[in-house]
């Protein structure tokens, strides 16, 4: 399946391209919500959407597509938790609860293993970590970003 990437601007400005792997294999479903957001192929997705939690040493926070929509129309159920969180540049699910995955989603900037058994883990950074790296300098341990950090565009490559 093909890679996502995400061309992110931080306070106006162009910053770079992150690329994407999902984990197709393990977490199909979960896979392709994320993929198929980027894409915007329902008329609706990632394009424009800020990074609205932003906290140094643990996440990057995105995703919230009219009000955490998934392209299955709401929230889904949690697919499995195979997948740990044991290292930094992990994608997961972001939620509020069992069974409530939507649009929104993490990237981790550390190893985050208390996440492990209610954040489903489906895919990593491969292309830019240090990107990912740079936009963690923009948080706030409160988690509101210092400036905006946005996906001006994405989709697959």
């Amino acid at each position: 399946m093909a890679n996502v990437f995400f061309d992110i601007v931080i306070d106006d400005k162009p910053a770079g391209r992150i690329v994407m792997k999902l984990y197709d294999d393990v977490v199909p479903k979960t896979a392709r919500n994320f993929r198929q957001l980027a894409t915007g192929e329902h008329g609706f997705g990632y394009k424009g959407c800020t990074f609205y939690r932003i906290i140094p040493g643990f996440i990057i926070q995105g995703g919230n597509v009219e009000d955490g929509k998934s392209i299955y129309g709401g929230r889904f159920s949690d697919e499995n938790f195979q997948l740990k969180h044991d290292k930094p540049g992990l994608l997961s699910m972001a939620n509020s609860g069992k069974d409530t995955n939507g649009s929104e989603f993490v990237i981790t900037t550390i190893a985050t293993t208390w996440l492990d058994g209610s954040h489903v883990v489906f895919g990593e950074v491969i292309e830019n970590m240090d990107l990912v790296k740079r936009m963690e300098t923009f948080g706030t341990p409160q988690g509101t970003p210092k400036v905006k950090v946005i996906i001006a565009t994405c989709g697959t490559v």
